[in-house]
């Protein structure tokens, strides 16, 4: 049971996920950070990964003990602060792989096939005159996945039917079929098609640069479904414009809702809006589990997806 107007929502929730909230909880809104005097007593928060939790919002709330992170990415979170004043917090792993899954294979043929411009091209009736250019099979090539986590070991097995060959890179070898490559650059120049999908955070800041471009290669390309921070943008930019690789989909930007302009100019990209996890069925999931971890901290009981730090 928790108790009313113990949890603060910080960040907007879309409505489907707002209406299960509204449904198992009674919270408090945090509209201006700067008149928090109404939710001191409150002793927990629910809010989304890409809303900031900062130190400076924190210690404007001395009881709290609880951030439940509705999303898998937890990089927006002062860990070591939240360390020093013992709070713990949990995010929803697990649930959105599918979705994520299923829209990195769509974000895929999408930039291979050429499935938008495909969609133009009958459009606009130009199919009447010309002939739509050829397009680039997935069947034989080689995917190097950046992040062997749920995520990547998901999407992997997804892949597998489409006659490809996988190859991954992370902090470490894991007992899986696929080759390790300890150096990033040694996969990139071993892949047709790299795809990210490791988590954000210092670790991985900026690890995709002109280097790994280079070495990804003029027929290669490049899929972020996984943190903006991830991708030094101007480099990006840079390998597109000058075609030091064939093209990239991007489901997520350093800054969101607005991209860099050079993006929304280049032929050879293909952008998506942050909705790897936007269906109706796994944002209703994610939030449910969200708020089973606040169920469980207020019964006392071990949460369900608890993060480490």
């Amino acid at each position: 049971m928790i108790p009313v107007n113990s949890v603060l929502q910080v960040g907007f929730f879309p409505e489907i996920m707002k209406l299960e909230i509204d449904r198992r909880l009674k919270v408090l809104h945090l509209l201006d950070v700067n008149t928090l005097s109404p939710y001191k007593e409150v002793s927990a928060i629910i809010t989304r990964s890409p809303f900031p939790i900062s130190e400076t919002l924190l210690e404007k709330l001395p009881h709290i003990k609880m951030i439940s992170v509705c999303g898998v990415g937890y990089d927006n979170l002062p860990l070591d602060y939240l360390k020093q004043r013992g709070i713990i917090a949990s995010n929803t792993p697990g649930v959105l792989n599918d979705a994520v899954c299923e829209l990195t294979i769509g974000l895929l043929f999408g930039l291979l096939r050429k499935i938008s411009e495909g969609h133009q091209f009958v459009l606009q009736k130009t199919w009447a005159t010309e002939t739509f250019p050829f397009t680039t099979s997935l069947a034989g090539k080689k995917i190097g996945i950046v992040g062997m986590g749920r995520i990547g070991q998901e999407l992997a097995a997804r892949l597998l039917p489409f006659k490809v060959e996988i190859a991954y890179h992370g902090p470490s070898p894991k007992n899986l079929p696929y080759v390790f490559f300890s150096a990033l650059l040694d996969l990139a120049r071993e892949s047709d098609i790299l795809i990210l999908t490791c988590p954000g955070g210092k670790s991985t800041e900026k690890i995709i640069n002109t280097s790994i471009l280079q070495a990804l290669g003029p027929k290669g390309y490049l899929i972020n479904v996984a943190r903006g921070s991830v991708v030094n943008e101007d480099d990006l930019i840079n390998a597109l414009q000058n075609k030091v690789i064939a093209g990239a989909a991007l489901d997520v930007f350093e800054n969101e809702p607005n991209p860099k302009a050079d993006f929304l100019t280049l032929s050879n990209v293909l952008l998506t809006p942050h909705i790897g996890s936007a269906t109706q069925e796994t944002r209703q999931a994610m939030t449910n589990l969200a708020i089973d971890n606040l169920e469980a901290f207020f019964n006392h009981q071990s949460l369900p997806t608890p993060i480490s730090f």
